[in-house]
């Protein structure tokens, strides 16, 4: 079976690209078409990308705002969609099913093709509102008979769209926990804190200047803690040391240094440094997600974004629930440090067994156990195959 696999974000295109590798070990050929970015998790996966592909100063996240909105236009990002979808269309011409990572426009696109598909509806939760509204016309779409089999990223979405659609949606797990499930370590005694401070640059630099700003203020007994900050290979070694040293930081190799508290940088070992913390503060969307589903307790810093501002961190506290922790108040401002401080503080030092009883099951509830990825492969396989 060929299958043409579309997603439209960049988390969207990492479990497109896991998804991809199952479909691919059940036996189905698999290509991908990412509508925004370039590819890359497709491409590391060994996973075949059609057409040029590109990416954008917005990260695929230019409708959080009207200034991104412009920046999209003016990038010329509309006439790369439009691009984009006509070699969807000649694309899905040789391919016996569809298999959608995504939201409204790939739903929309692959419905008018009218081709068998399935998708993964890993951008939308019921969390957010207790009720789903899907933008029009994804619920009809959704319910028509071209879609053979839809997926869920929870399990409070699979019940209410159940209902609203009229027919039944499944929810098997996100593949983007697959990894880091497999590398979780439930027997950690550590104090360790990991930094998350995103993968889109130039934002994922700030990110970690304000991180910097919050570990400046904690008291000489942190120096019993351990931390690890998981960094994305584009964030190099060089930017991160001028940083650390503009404010006052030492840098020795990959540890970073201040009055006594020592930073290790990591690169490539992000689902160990996950895996090994108690505590994970966060200023990044998949990352925060994985940690939540580890049973992590997660303190948010709201930043100046293009993706996590004070509205996406209130979003995803929504989503994920209980373990994700954000103190009020100004971005970056000393008062909402010092109160996130304190938070960080309770969280790290005054473990509650009962409390996180409660985080692990919401994390099994809210992003799923292992081997759901294969499950969904398995599925899909047989949906598209009647």
């Amino acid at each position: 079976m060929r299958l043409l696999l579309v997603s439209n974000g960049h988390g969207e295109d990492l479990s497109g690209a896991l998804l991809a590798q199952a479909l691919q070990q059940q036996g189905a050929e698999v290509a991908a078409l990412p509508l925004v970015g370039d590819g890359t998790p497709y491409l590391t996966a060994r996973i075949p990308v059609l057409g040029s592909t590109r990416s954008y100063s917005t990260g695929g996240l230019g409708y959080t705002s009207a200034a991104g909105r412009w920046a999209e236009i003016l990038q010329g990002q509309v006439f790369y969609l439009l691009k984009r979808s006509l070699r969807l269309w000649q694309e899905a011409q040789r391919a016996d099913g569809l298999v959608v990572v995504g939201d409204v426009i790939p739903v929309l696109l692959c419905w008018l093709l009218a081709k068998p598909v399935a998708t993964y509806l890993v951008a939308y939760s019921s969390h957010y509102e207790g009720r789903l509204r899907l933008p029009w016309p994804c619920g009809a779409c959704l319910a028509s008979k071209r879609f053979k089999a839809v997926f869920s990223r929870d399990e409070l979405t699979a019940i209410d769209l159940s209902q609203q659609l009229g027919r039944s949606v499944q929810f098997l797990g996100n593949p983007f926990m697959e990894k880091v499930l497999a590398n979780a370590n439930a027997s950690n005694n550590k104090q360790q804190l990991a930094l998350l401070p995103g993968s889109r640059l130039p934002e994922a630099l700030n990110n970690l200047e304000l991180m910097l700003k919050l570990l400046e203020l904690l008291p000489s007994r942190a120096g019993n803690w351990c931390f690890q900050a998981a960094l994305v290979a584009e964030l190099d070694a060089t930017a991160v040391a001028q940083l650390a040293k503009g404010r006052g930081w030492s840098c020795n190799g990959k540890v970073l240094q201040w009055q006594g508290l020592a930073l290790e940088l990591c690169w490539g070992k992000f689902n160990q440094v996950l895996a090994e913390c108690s505590v994970a503060l966060s200023m990044a969307g998949t990352a925060t997600e994985q940690a939540v589903g580890l049973g992590k307790p997660v303190l948010q810093l709201a930043g100046h974004g293009p993706q996590f501002t004070a509205g996406f961190a209130e979003a995803q506290r929504r989503l994920l629930g209980p373990a994700v922790f954000c103190a009020p108040g100004g971005v970056g401002a000393s008062h909402t440090l010092e109160q996130s401080l304190d938070l960080l503080l309770d969280l790290i030092e005054k473990p509650n067994a009962a409390q996180q009883g409660i985080w692990r099951e919401e994390g099994k509830k809210r992003l799923g156990s292992a081997g759901g990825t294969a499950s969904m492969a398995a599925a899909i396989l047989r949906a598209l195959g009647e």
